[in-house]
C-alpha cells in the first residue's frame, strides 16, 4: 500500500482530510474547510506544492 489522501466530513459538518502514510497512520491532518471543492483544493495544492517545499529548521 502507498500513501494516500483519505477526505471526510467531520461532526460538525466541515470537510478535512488526512494524508496516511502506507503503514495508515496520519501524517498530515487538514483544517477544517466549508466545501468538499475547498478540501479537494487543499489536496492538490499539497500534491503539487509538498515535493518541492524547502525545509525551515528552527532548533
Amino acid at each position: 500500500m502507498t500513501a494516500k489522501f483519505e477526505l471526510f466530513k467531520d461532526t460538525a459538518g466541515q470537510f478535512r482530510f488526512h494524508l496516511k502514510a502506507a503503514n495508515g497512520e496520519i501524517i498530515a491532518a487538514s483544517q477544517g474547510y466549508t466545501s468538499k471543492a475547498a478540501a479537494q483544493n487543499g489536496i492538490e495544492s499539497i500534491k503539487s506544492n509538498a515535493a518541492t517545499a524547502p525545509t525551515d529548521d528552527l532548533t
